[in-house]
């Protein structure tokens, strides 16, 4: 119990809601699967080949006395084939909140004015405000959290409806999320056992049937890794952030931590998926001698990223980033290697 309790303290010390940053990440690191949740929640049939636009997440509100008010939405994308454009938002509520109708529509404002266009000729000028389908995703739930939030507005030209899905993380199973393939709540996936944390960090068998499901979970990924289904990136973005999410969830448990850090990977998982690709970077600084330092960086990164299976849009987007190019010279240094 003095383990505990000394634990506690130190968990304590860290975010109490590290929930939001765990699903930004997802959808940032791991953002094709956000397109099977979307086919569960909206009825869509996305297949995969749609592209996925992120949006700028931080809104800024204009206010009567003239401040700029930050506004910062979960997330907010576009997903494009072709001439085909439809806009989502999707945000995370860890606790039931009464307030969360007014919320999401203050934030589905905000992005239909960040896109606002007028359409027509002069004299017939209309503004138009296209506003995302949104959902929310429930962590915690009862029986006065509803499946859809209804928002109503009554206009000068009438009254206009909608609906707002959400989605409740402990109506899934594991065998829900392999069958929909709904990967991106797994990190979410101790959430279902969250009113029976207490009893199975006393109880050996309990704990054990737990950790057993979390096994599941690990040689699951390890299986869809192997057979190309995801890559290896994927893979330890998702272990890591499930053990984020238990490391919080359950700071009071230290049998469960420590149960759940064994199979998710313990020590190997300790630093975030995203250093694979420094690690790539700091091996192209060795190139770098003798091909250009910059050139090196780059290079190294992309053979180290190849080598973790990483997909060309994944290695594409972190070249991006970490370089300032381009996405064609992104692509450009892609071949190169390939080439090799």
């Amino acid at each position: 119990m003095a383990d505990d309790k000394e634990e506690y303290k130190i968990y304590e010390k860290q975010s109490s809601t590290p929930y939001d940053d765990v699903f930004r990440t997802m959808l940032n690191d791991c953002v094709r699967f956000v397109l099977p949740l979307l086919n569960e929640v909206f009825g869509e049939h996305y297949d995969g080949t749609e592209k996925i636009i992120m949006a700028n997440d931080y809104h800024f509100k204009n206010m009567q006395d003239g401040r700029e008010e930050k506004i910062i939405t979960d997330s907010s994308f576009k997903v494009v084939k072709g001439d085909y454009v439809k806009k989502y938002h999707l945000e995370c509520q860890s606790t039931i909140d009464n307030s969360m109708s007014l919320r999401i529509f203050e934030y589905d404002a905000q992005i239909a004015l960040d896109d606002a266009v007028m359409e027509g000729e002069d004299g017939e000028r209309v503004l138009v405000l296209t506003f995302p389908h949104s959902a929310v995703l429930f962590l915690r739930s009862n029986e006065s959290v509803s499946d859809a939030m209804k928002l109503k507005f009554v206009t000068p030209g009438g009254k206009i409806s909608y609906s707002i899905p959400v989605i409740k993380m402990q109506r899934y199973s594991l065998k829900d999320i392999w069958e929909k393939e709904i990967y991106l709540l797994i990190p979410f996936y101790i959430f279902t056992h969250e009113a029976n944390l207490n009893k199975y960090n006393k109880n050996k068998e309990l704990l054990q049937n737990l950790l057993d499901e979390f096994a599941e979970i690990s040689n699951k990924l390890n299986e869809l890794a192997d057979i190309g289904k995801i890559t290896e990136f994927e893979k330890r973005t998702i272990m890591e952030l499930s053990k984020k999410v238990v490391d919080s969830i359950a700071r009071k448990y230290s049998n469960i931590r420590k149960g759940v850090d064994r199979i998710m990977g313990g020590k190997v998982i300790e630093t975030e998926a995203k250093k694979i690709l420094n690690y790539g970077i700091s091996q192209g600084l060795r190139q770098g001698v003798s091909e250009g330092l910059t050139q090196g960086k780059i290079l190294g990164a992309i053979e180290f990223a190849k080598g973790m299976n990483m997909s060309e849009e994944q290695i594409v987007e972190q070249i991006v980033k970490k370089f300032g190019l381009s996405e064609d010279e992104a692509r450009e240094k892609i071949w190169e290697v390939s080439d090799k």
